[in-house]
This record gives C-alpha cells, sequence and structure tokens, in this order.
C-alpha cells in the first residue's frame, strides 16, 4: 500500500511481507529534504521496526554533486540507525550514483546490505 507518493519519492508499506519501501527518483534537493524526512518519520511511525525491514530502493537515484556526498553518508547512517530488522538499499542504474553509495558505505558503520534488486 503506498502511504506517500510525491514527486521525487514514494514510500509503501507491505504487509504481509512486513516490509517498508523507500524510492528516490533524481535528486532530493535541499528543499525537499525537509517534506521527505517528516513523510519518512510519518511512514516509519506506522510500522514496528523491530519486525519491519526497511528497503530503500535508488534504481531511479540522480549522481549527487560532489558537495553533497556528505550527505548522503549522514542519510545512509540514518537509515542504518533506525532500528529495523534489516535495511537494504537497491543499487542505482547509475554507475556513477553506484560508486557514490558504494564509497559512502564504506566511510560510515552501515549495518544494511547493498543490493541489486528485489523479487
Amino acid at each position: 500500500m503506498i502511504v506517500v507518493d510525491k514527486k521525487k519519492y514514494k514510500m509503501a508499506i507491505y504487509e504481509a511481507k512486513r516490509e517498508l519501501h523507500v524510492q528516490v527518483y533524481g535528486l532530493i534537493r535541499e528543499e525537499d529534504a525537509e517534506n521527505y524526512l517528516v513523510d519518512l518519520q510519518d511512514t516509519i511511525n506506522k510500522v514496528s521496526k523491530q519486525t519491519y525491514i526497511l528497503v530503500i530502493d535508488g534504481t531511479h537515484q540522480s549522481p549527487v554533486p560532489s558537495r553533497v556526498v556528505p550527505q548522503l553518508e549522514q542519510t545512509m547512517q540514518f537509515y542504518s540507525s533506525l532500528g529495523f530488522k534489516d535495511v537494504f538499499v537497491i543499487k542505482p542504474s547509475s554507475k556513477i550514483a553506484q560508486v557514490q553509495i558504494r564509497n559512502a558505505l564504506e566511510r560510515i558503520e552501515f549495518s544494511g546490505t547493498l543490493i541489486d534488486g528485489v523479487s
């Protein structure tokens, strides 16, 4: 069930699979980030984090400018710190964005898993 459907992101809860999916489109700009975090917190509050898996779908995520890379690291750290049963990050289709995410994850304590996709 989709609970948030905005131009830059969607959030859906799949009760049968006990998964919360967050899909990001393009590049989240600074002005979008505040609304994104509010929507994310509201969506998270609808599930039991201890029994749900968080799936961050970056398939359609754009590469970020180099000045934004530290925020990418902070965002990945934030996802890891939310207390979900597990966290999966789906690799972007963009090779540049893949490298940026992989590099960001290597620099932080990320407890999740980078994957190619979900079945």
